[in-house]
């Protein structure tokens, strides 16, 4: 049932024009206002804001309510209800607004369930880029407007201007390829020194070229980025072209190298000298605590990339790096395995030779370590049996994925019992029980399917020991999707 300030908001915002309004009754208006997909009291209260600052995901992103409706159209009346007050004579915009930071970063942990994640964050910074242009466009008519001064008795402009208002910075996440490049590009340099200006916090690129990158880069604001993820088949020449433009970040926290292509397994002194000028860029960023190096071949290099870093790493992704144990013991003896909370090492088969070096790793990583990734690692049950003593002194393992590895029934009910007495433990992500499996007749085209009823049975096993244990809290599940990383970036 809702209550009376919720149905009084309810009785304001299906008023329009809105009246005149405390400034206290804005943040539950807008919330309201968003809830109810009221897009013209909404465009108001922006154009009006009577605080600094309007954080959009804290306004609406903890109200589980707003999962439940798309969300598009608000978040296009909260971008026109700041062209609005940007269109307003100085005199006028001062007295009724005091907006100067629109912060939309985090959008899609606010969208709705109905309404693809994605699409509302492509759908938002499009319209952001258009609002920045349009803005932009018609700024020598706002100066013009802004500039008439009253005149004197003598016709001088007298010595009080009208008040000039610094206009507004939208902090947001921009994903950017092929389709959306011209268009951000645009509204970054046309916007840069206008009314309304992008700050880009969380650069997300991909399937454009390495130069493509080092525009955009050169784009942005140096002091508001705090995470770069690029993906793209650049390899090491790429890599080379792009890494040099990110020291101009100095509050760079999250550097992801994804599918880059990097393969260093055969070492020729071209290759030598390239991961040489990597590792030299990669210790120009002071502030780095989060680095993905996922898909690249880097087989006993990894000390040779890592050696120039200025502090330790929080978060290291290292999946499908065909790894060997001199790169894990690297690892375990280096300046990051103490101060490690994520850990990704999937794809790796610790069946060959690399349990003991990450034994040795988990060990030295165990009073910080809160992630840890393990999957499609070809650890059967011996391997868990060998792995689960030295697991279990990370005692406070928050997340752990083993996706993908050939256990048991049995295994995964040992490991649920064993990692009972893990108190933070949050996240199991197991694999699909081998023995939940059937064969089939040959000629049909499958080995092995699923099966559904031995599945079933096993979950209902897990489900109770939960239930007995009286930790209900604990997510055991076999799905890898809808479960949220740690960041490190912020």
């Amino acid at each position: 049932m809702d209550s009376l300030l919720l149905l009084c908001a309810r009785h304001i915002v299906a008023q329009h024009p809105l009246p005149t309004l405390p400034s206290h009754l804005y943040p539950v208006l807008f919330q309201v206002a968003f809830l109810d997909g009221r897009s013209l009291a909404l465009r108001d209260l922006v154009a009006t804001w009577p605080f600094p600052e309007l954080h959009l995901q804290q306004l609406v992103g903890h109200r589980k309510l707003l999962r439940d409706h798309s969300c598009t159209d608000c978040v296009q009346a909260v971008i026109q209800g700041v062209v609005d007050q940007l269109q307003q004579e100085p005199e006028e915009r001062s007295r009724h607004s005091s907006l100067c930071v629109l912060n939309m970063t985090r959008l899609s942990d606010s969208v709705a369930a109905g309404t693809p994640t994605g699409l509302t964050i492509w759908f938002s910074q499009n319209a952001l880029a258009k609002a920045c242009m349009e803005v932009s466009k018609h700024q020598p008519e706002f100066q013009r407007h802004g500039s008439k001064r009253p005149k004197g008795c003598s016709g001088a402009a007298t010595a009080t201007a009208a008040p000039q208002h610094p206009g507004v910075d939208v902090h947001t996440d921009l994903r950017v390829n092929e389709m959306s490049y011209e268009i951000l590009c645009n509204a970054l340099q046309t916007g840069a020194t206008g009314p309304l200006r992008l700050k880009c916090r969380e650069l997300q690129a991909g399937y454009i070229s390495a130069s493509e990158i080092v525009t955009l880069l050169e784009s942005l604001d140096p002091s508001c980025l705090r995470t770069v993820e690029l993906w793209n088949n650049w390899g090491l020449t790429g890599l080379l072209v792009i890494l040099p433009h990110l020291s101009r970040f100095p509050e760079l926290r999250s550097l992801k190298l994804k599918y880059s292509n990097v393969d260093v397994r055969h070492l020729t002194p071209e290759l030598a000298n390239g991961m040489h000028c990597v590792a030299r860029h990669l210790g120009m960023l002071p502030s780095l605590r989060e680095l993905s190096l996922g898909s690249s071949q880097l087989s006993g290099n990894l000390h040779q990339i890592l050696c120039n870093l200025q502090a330790p790493l929080e978060s290291l992704e290292l999946a499908f790096c065909s790894l060997l144990p001199a790169d894990l013991i690297f690892l375990s003896q280096s300046i990051h395995a103490p101060a490690l909370k994520r850990l990704d090492l999937s794809g790796h088969d610790f069946s060959q030779g690399l349990l003991e070096p990450l034994q040795l790793l988990l060990m030295e990583t165990s009073a910080s370590l809160l992630h840890l990734d393990l999957m499609d690692c070809c650890m059967a049950d011996s391997h868990l049996d060998v792995l689960l003593p030295t697991l279990l002194r990370c005692s406070h393992l928050r997340v752990l994925r083993l996706h993908g590895n050939p256990l048991s029934t049995a295994a995964v009910k040992d490991l649920l019992q064993r990692t009972l007495e893990l108190p933070d433990l949050h996240l199991v992500v197991y694999p699909y029980p081998m023995d939940c499996f059937k064969p089939q007749p040959p000629n049909s085209g499958w080995d092995f399917i699923k099966d559904k009823e031995l599945f079933a049975a096993a979950k209902a096993e897990f489900s109770q020991i939960l239930v007995n244990s009286r930790r209900t809290d604990l997510i055991w599940t076999d799905n890898l999707d809808g479960h949220e990383d740690l960041d490190f970036s912020l």
